[in-house]
């Protein structure tokens, strides 16, 4: 049975291995995960394969973390039947509020299936302002186009550039 689990914690050494440890103990599988720390704030999200005789365990035992001070929360995973075809594009243009929303928007306009979104924001050498740099995998049907998302993006502003 596939769960997907959210973590939250307060930063500290230890948190991805004390995750590992209760999910190993519970005959689970560590399949894939996205981690990052923010402002002292530890950030998880975990997709991890448990058997079924295993999984009502696995979950109690991965709650009972909060004890550790770690915020656990557990979802069931889904398989998805469409066929789909996963693209990744860098979107790079001067920072201002909203630049995000607008991006966003954008995809959501073409119904688009954001899969990863990274963004940070960077020192602009030449201007001295500030850089805004977005990291975007993405999925497209067959009846979506790759130019057409490029075009929207684009067409948000001037200096934004967008990079297959």
């Amino acid at each position: 049975m596939e769960l997907i689990l959210t973590i939250m914690a307060n930063d500290r050494p230890g948190i991805a291995e004390r995750l590992a440890r209760e999910i190993e103990a519970h005959h689970g599988n560590w399949l894939e995960s996205r981690m990052a720390t923010m402002a002292g704030k530890f950030a998880g999200i975990v997709r991890i394969d448990v058997p079924s005789e295993h999984a009502e365990a696995a979950q109690k035992a991965l709650q009972r973390l909060r004890d550790d001070g770690l915020s656990v929360q557990i979802e069931h995973g889904e398989t998805v039947d469409q066929q789909v075809q996963e693209h990744c594009i860098e979107v790079v243009g001067n920072d201002r509020p909203g630049i995000v929303r607008e991006v966003t928007q954008a995809l959501a306009s073409l119904s688009v299936n954001v899969i990863d979104l990274q963004t940070e924001i960077e020192p602009a050498s030449m201007s001295g302002g500030s850089l805004f740099r977005a990291h975007i995998e993405f999925a497209l049907t067959e009846s979506q186009s790759m130019d057409a998302v490029i075009h929207a993006l684009e067409a948000l502003s001037p200096d934004l550039m967008v990079d297959r």
